[in-house]
């Protein structure tokens, strides 16, 4: 602690320093307990002991037992998922750890009669405290004296406008003193001030909910059913085609049972498609970062592609949050006192700079000082000065000739003599386009003697011109907003400002094309949240809107099914954010609404938007391609373990079969296919639609290597006596017939193929028949080049399996529809 400058003198003394100790002793300091819900053990655990994990890594130890480590090395994308979904979770946990709304620094506090300095943690409640300019109000208080202070509550309300503040009144942590000073007795502090509220009620860990995860974990509880029973199965009718379980343990067959009983279990399990999504949403997020749009939580770029209703923040959204002079308009009227002649525009001018610059301009003062002096206005004569207050609404100086004053059209114009219907009908025109209207006014002659000590508007001063500033509007809103109409997405402006201005900037920036924007005053918004989404369907702009309203109203249009993004810069919108499915921050944002937002445009481009949501469908419609070839896998490995079980035959392949064919025609072209360019709209079905290109497929795949297993024996006969060498050359086949297939629905997938998509497929199909050919790969993957009599039987089966595949493209697909789950499934 440390004692200050002298400041105004006041009668209280505040605080003695044993009521200090003692309020500090009870706990009624500044502190705040800094805590998120989700801690670094609870982080692993969500990540390590998921349900995907647990099958993949029972299904390797299997393997590693019998001590075949070729046929595990599918357990190596249990590493890599796992590592991915910590780093993403633990990097939301650092950004809400260090989230703060308020900025801790010194404050100045009156204790025993003196001014002491004190970090922001000592202040205890009742403390007596000097808010002064450019300072953050650190604790919610009361005032007791003001010196003309004026606050920005933006943050907090998000009404841009500052505003003035008089004895008696509230004044919330989170808010920041634009000029004067007041002395202040603290209220609330702690866990208990308004902006600490707010914090924690961000600090709350949400996770992104994702359609692809939820539809992947939909596939995988329902394998988890299937898996268990099918794997005891297939060791079962494993063991019996070697002679039984004692054979199999005495000679050691047992081994194969089990990685026999693994092949089935691990194609069923679309592995590759949970990485594929985890990296897939991590390529986009880099994609979007060179557009300086940093994205917090990788499943939210999925969310991006399915949002239906984008809710904006005025300030900082659609406009940068600076006010401009816009125009001076003379209105060439004359009082009977004020007999000089015409009205001079570079006198007004020179008076409206000199009016506006006080010690300490608010925001549209500075805008005005900012607007004449690129026109060569400088400081002009000013020989006495009222500056500008709340109470009055206006401010005057005297420059030696005249008396001018500046302020709201509505109280000067009631104050002065005439009929001034006209000038009033003109300033609310101006202020329904959007402006923020001032009045200037003059009287020639000198100030009375007590002009500053009892400063009145004279009845005689005749009004000369107003003044128009408006909030800057982004170059990029109209065309972002029109772009946004154009794909279907619903935006309506949400502000703390008045709804007549918002509405008028709405009409600027056609947020409803051509049609007139429909504005509503938030204050009448029922609080129902049913009536309130009925009221929402019918408004696109809405003012004077709470914190807790923001809030309200994405709850309300979840009601409606809707999916909702939210942007904002303050606060008061981190709350309505975090509620949103995806929230978006500003780059110029508070710490605390970034922190919360799954998406942050650094340099608060608002022309980012389209870039984010575009890569949004891009993922999301590439995912449903490629979730397609995975589940083909899932679907016929679950048929081909099913037959295997039901007809008592070894399993027609080994892992390291399906981790070759899986490789070549699912894995490496589903990464490629995903990073393709993609701008369909989302369609609501991910799921169905997914099944109903897999179920056909992965039917035709599964009975075409079932009926090769069967026949093949049957009508072929071997070269070589031996039932383990007849077995492998059945699953050298069968591997070959896997191949085929896999590029036949990989070609499918790809569709259409007379561009790089069909070179895609010939790479990849000459890359996996090529492979058979190079003998370490051959050795590793157990794979075979048919020759002779195995030749003869690799052609039949191949023109067997494409008579199959060919009719259960046409057949499944008829019988799927009678199926009600298929029966209103919306094809891509």
């Amino acid at each position: 602690m440390s004692e200050s400058r002298t400041m105004p003198l006041i009668e209280e003394t505040g605080l003695t320093q044993g009521e200090v100790i003692a309020l500090r002793e009870s706990g009624l300091d500044n502190v705040v307990k800094a805590s998120t819900s989700r801690s670094l053990i609870d982080i692993v655990r969500a990540n390590v002991f998921t349900l995907f994990n647990g099958i993949i890594f029972a299904a390797m130890v299997m393997v590693l037992i019998t001590g075949s480590w070729r046929d595990a090395v599918f357990g190596m994308i249990i590493i890599i998922n796992t590592g991915i979904g910590i780093c993403t979770e633990l990097k939301a946990k650092r950004t809400l750890d260090k989230l703060s709304i308020l900025v801790a620094s010194d404050y100045l506090v009156h204790r025993d009669g003196k001014d002491i300095e004190v970090p922001h943690n000592d202040i205890v409640l009742g403390d007596l405290m000097w808010i002064r300019s450019g300072e953050q109000v650190p604790a919610d208080a009361q005032i007791v004296h003001t010196w003309g202070l004026e606050l920005d509550e933006s943050m907090l309300t998000g009404e841009s406008r500052t505003v003035r503040k008089g004895e008696g009144c509230d004044i919330f942590s989170g808010s920041t003193a634009i000029s004067g000073m007041a002395l202040v007795k603290v209220t609330a502090i702690g866990e208990h001030s308004y902006a600490a509220k707010l914090t924690a009620q961000a600090k709350v860990y949400k996770k992104t909910v994702s359609d692809l995860n939820k539809g992947i974990n939909t596939i995988l509880k329902f394998m988890t059913f299937l898996v268990v029973p099918l794997c005891v199965l297939l060791i079962w009718s494993q063991a019996r085609t070697v002679g039984g379980w004692n054979v199999a343990i005495s000679t050691g067959e047992w081994r194969s049972a089990v990685i026999s009983a693994v092949a089935g279990v691990v194609g069923m399990i679309p592995e590759g498609l949970v990485l594929l999504t985890s990296l897939n949403f991590a390529l986009a997020a880099i994609r979007l970062a060179r557009k300086n749009t940093l994205v917090q939580e990788l499943e939210s770029v999925e969310t991006l592609a399915r949002v239906d209703c984008l809710n904006l923040d005025k300030t900082g959204t659609v406009t940068d949050g600076t006010i401009r002079l816009d125009s001076l308009e003379l209105l060439g009227v004359r009082g009977p006192d004020d007999m000089r002649g015409t009205v001079n525009e570079h006198d007004v001018r020179q008076a409206l700079f000199d009016l506006s610059n006080e010690g300490q301009p608010n925001g549209t003062g500075q805008a005005i000082l900012s607007g004449l002096r690129e026109q060569g206005f400088a400081d002009g004569t000013v020989e006495a000065r009222v500056p500008f207050s709340s109470a009055r609404k206006w401010s005057s100086i005297y420059d030696g000739n005249a008396v001018w004053t500046m302020g709201a059209p509505e109280v000067i114009l009631s104050q002065i003599n005439g009929d001034h219907a006209d000038i009033l009908k003109q300033v609310n025109d101006l202020a329904n386009d959007g402006n923020r209207v001032l009045l200037v006014a003059r009287i020639y002659g000198a100030a009375p003697d007590d002009y500053e000590t009892d400063p009145k508007l004279n009845p005689a001063s005749c009004p000369v011109a107003l003044v128009c500033c408006s909030e800057h509007i982004r170059a990029d809103a109209e065309e972002t907003l029109a772009w946004f109409r154009e794909q279907g997405v619903r935006c309506r402006i949400i502000s703390g400002d008045n709804p007549v201005t918002v509405g008028a900037i709405a009409r600027k920036v056609h947020l409803t094309g051509e049609h007139e924007p429909r504005f509503m005053d938030a204050r009448e918004l029922p609080a129902d949240i049913t009536e309130l989404a009925q009221v929402l369907e019918n408004v696109d702009v809405l003012g004077r809107v709470l914190p807790d309203q923001k809030k309200a109203i994405v709850e309300a249009l979840h009601a409606g099914e809707h999916v909702v993004a939210m942007t904002g810069d303050g606060v008061n919108d981190a709350l309505a954010i975090k509620e949103a499915d995806l929230g978006i921050a500003m780059g110029n944002a508070a710490p605390a609404t970034k922190a919360v937002a799954q998406v942050v445009l650094v340099d608060s481009k608002f022309s980012h938007l389209p870039d984010v949501v575009a890569r949004g469908r891009q993922v999301m419609a590439n995912m449903e391609r490629v979730a397609s070839l995975f589940l083909v896998k899932t679907v016929y490995s679950a048929l081909i373990s099913l037959g295997v079980v039901l007809t008592q035959m070894p399993f027609p392949y080994l892992p390291r079969h399906i981790t070759y064919v899986g490789g070549l025609t699912i894995g490496m072209p589903a990464f490629i296919l995903a990073l393709a360019p993609n701008t369909r709209r989302y369609i609501p079905g991910f799921l169905k639609r997914v099944l109903h290109f897999a179920v056909p497929c992965g039917v035709a795949v599964g009975l075409s290597i079932l009926s090769t297993s069967w026949l093949l024996p049957i009508f072929m006969k071997w070269n070589v006596q031996d039932s383990g060498a007849q077995l492998a050359m059945l699953r050298g086949v069968n591997a070959i017939i896997l191949l085929m297939m896999g590029v036949f629905v990989l070609a499918r997938v790809a569709k259409p193929l007379h561009s790089w998509r069909g070179i895609l497929v010939l790479a990849f199909a000459a890359i996996g028949f090529g492979g058979v050919l190079v003998k370490p790969v051959a050795n590793f993957f157990a794979l075979v080049v048919p020759t002779g009599q195995m030749l003869a039987a690799t052609t039949v089966a191949m023109v067997l399996s494409a008579l199959v595949f060919l009719v259960c493209l046409r057949l499944v697909p008829k019988i799927l529809s009678i199926v009600p789950y298929f029966k209103k499934t919306r094809q891509s």
